[in-house]
């Protein structure tokens, strides 16, 4: 199997997994990954990430022009700003899921890391997680959201829209969303109740382990 079958069956694999969860719903949430020669595969505009068909899945040159496969999503501006600035990056994936969403119209998170220290994992696996304004679904703007912060971070939540995450190929950006989503709904199931988040010193450990 070549790399690019390969890779478009891992994306169908993650991407009904995500969705027969919960994780995203309907049409929405996309998904793409970066093959060894620079092109991108990226779901289709209005496909359903629980009904991909893998030889559909958009495949676009460096330039961004279709090569093969359905027209692609309207939100690649949001993926391509993650390749673009930071290192290393193989794929991003885009859900609507529920309790990130919900975290995010609220007023009391921090906009500068979104997600309380709960659990070590989100930190290990995600960092400080972006709050970024409302943008109208495929605005450009969006990517230029995401340039400025020029790379220093792996996960954004877009107010009243969804988390976005980038890892180094297709698992660990879907297993990194994975968790942000689940810290969402710990941080809305223990909200009011004053929690026993970790310490900064806490923290601090844990971050020195997810350092290379």
């Amino acid at each position: 199997m070549s790399e690019e079958a390969k890779l478009r069956e891992e994306i169908c694999i993650l991407a009904k997994s995500m969705f027969d969860r919960g994780l995203t719903y309907g049409t929405s949430g996309n998904i793409s990954a970066r093959l060894s020669d620079g092109t991108l595969l990226i779901t289709p505009t209005g496909s359903s990430i629980g009904f991909l068909d893998p030889a559909r899945i958009s495949h676009l040159d460096a330039n961004l022009q279709l090569l093969g496969g359905d027209r692609p999503t309207k939100e690649i501006p949001l993926h391509t700003a993650f390749y673009e600035t930071r290192n290393g990056t193989g794929a991003v994936v885009h859900l609507h899921s529920t309790h990130s969403v919900a975290l995010s119209m609220l007023p009391e998170p921090d906009p500068d890391n979104v997600l309380p220290p709960l659990t070590p994992y989100s930190i290990m696996r995600l960092g400080k997680v972006k709050l970024l304004p409302f943008f109208v679904p495929g605005d450009a703007a969006m990517g230029d959201a995401v340039r400025g912060l020029a790379g220093h971070r792996t996960a954004v939540l877009l107010a009243n829209h969804g988390p976005v995450v980038a890892g180094k190929d297709i698992w660990a950006a879907a297993f990194a969303m994975e968790e942000l989503e689940e810290t969402a709904k710990l941080t809305l199931l223990t909200r009011g109740l004053n929690p026993g988040a970790l310490t900064t010193e806490e923290v601090r450990a844990v971050e020195k382990l997810s350092q290379p």
